[in-house]
């Protein structure tokens, strides 16, 4: 009777889209390392095919790890970035065909304290530097917060890259606005073109390369290689924050709906829910503070095959999504024993899951099976 009950309560709060109660993971079936430590504010990872990897640190450097050890000199040729804030040197992007092209790409704020922009630069990879870069997209117009720029990447299966867009903080109504980037999903070609197909293309006065809106602070994006399914985790204010499934030309709601209210305890809209706008898969309230995802496609941990992985800032853990044929299950706290915020997640082609942990003595942690 008890598991039933408890079945109930839980298919009652998947039909709200309310997050199911987290459980804690029992330990003793992986092994959790340091790979690295004494990495300044790390922001996001990338995982090269020949086993090295490059880590954005937000404070404006990009870092090799060769070999299991850290590179002591940062990768040359990479732009200044705007520092502060939660501006920076942010995410970091593999090309579709990087084994052939050897190009990344590179988010970072640009310009100064009162007009700033994100800005999305490539360039190709030569071992120890950045060369040929170009901008591939660059936010419009210009703002005078240093926050919530959003600011993830990834590439959809045609070679056409995501980008994430914040609201700006200050601006949160512009993301109901077409004809600025805030609050948006935009989409371009991997030189950076409008792709022709962009849902928004012939709409007066609407941004061309907007692919979604209705955004707060968006940080991450992941897209099931199987499915093509583009996942994406956005913060909400005190609570509200979310796991929505994206999809072209939709609006996702803030702050028009939302489950947050404002920091000053005020009401932000009455609605959670409003015609035209799309609900999360899941919400979570209190504020998990989402930062990093992945789904898991790997060989080491056959159960979690297509399960999210979400990082979250506030409470130090791993949010484990099991998922079912595209919809959220259960929840597990998993890694808590890391005790840091926690900024970024990837699965590495060998299986196994890497992590960044956050501040002046950020570290990268590996996950593999025991």
């Amino acid at each position: 009777m008890k598991q039933l009950i408890v079945a109930m309560i839980m298919a009652v709060a998947m039909a709200l889209g309310i997050s199911a109660p987290a459980q804690a993971q029992p330990l003793g079936n992986y092994n959790l390392e340091t790979i690295v430590e004494g990495l300044d504010s790390p922001w996001g990872l990338a995982l090269l095919p020949n086993g090295d990897m490059l880590v954005t640190e937000l404070t404006g450097d990009l870092r090799l790890i060769r070999n299991g050890k850290l590179v002591a000199q940062a990768v040359a040729g990479v732009p200044e970035s705007l520092y502060g804030g939660q501006g920076g040197l942010m995410d970091i992007a593999l090309h579709p065909d990087y084994a052939y092209n050897g190009l990344v790409y590179l988010s970072l704020s640009v310009g100064t304290q009162s007009a700033n922009s994100l800005r999305v630069i490539r360039g190709r990879f030569t071992g120890d530097a950045l060369a040929d870069i170009t901008t591939v997209f660059e936010s419009a117009p210009t703002k005078n917060t240093k926050v919530h720029y959003g600011a993830r990447m990834a590439f959809l299966p045609d070679n056409t890259l995501l980008i994430n867009m914040g609201d700006g903080f200050d601006l949160r109504e512009q993301a109901q606005n077409l004809s600025n980037h805030f609050g948006s999903s935009v989409r371009v070609t991997d030189d950076g073109k409008v792709p022709e197909d962009n849902p928004f293309i012939g709409v007066a006065g609407a941004q061309p390369e907007i692919y979604s809106y209705g955004h707060r602070n968006q940080q991450s994006i992941v897209v099931d290689r199987n499915s093509g399914k583009i996942y994406q985790t956005e913060h909400g204010p005190r609570g509200g924050d979310e796991l929505n499934l994206i999809e072209a030309g939709h609006n996702y709601g803030w702050p028009i709906a939302t489950y947050g209210i404002d920091y000053s305890g005020a009401r932000i809209s009455p609605y959670t829910e409003y015609d035209g706008t799309k609900q999360p898969l899941v919400q979570w309230t209190p504020s998990i503070g989402p930062s990093g995802m992945t789904i898991y496609q790997g060989s080491q941990f056959p159960d979690w095959q297509g399960d999210i992985f979400v990082t979250s800032l506030i409470f130090n853990k791993i949010i484990h999504i099991e998922m079912e044929n595209g919809v959220p299950g259960q929840q597990s706290d998993m890694f808590s024993e890391i005790d840091d915020r926690l900024r970024d997640i990837r699965t590495g082609d060998d299986g196994a899951l890497y992590i960044l942990s956050e501040g002046d003595n950020g570290k990268l942690w590996r996950v593999s099976r025991r």
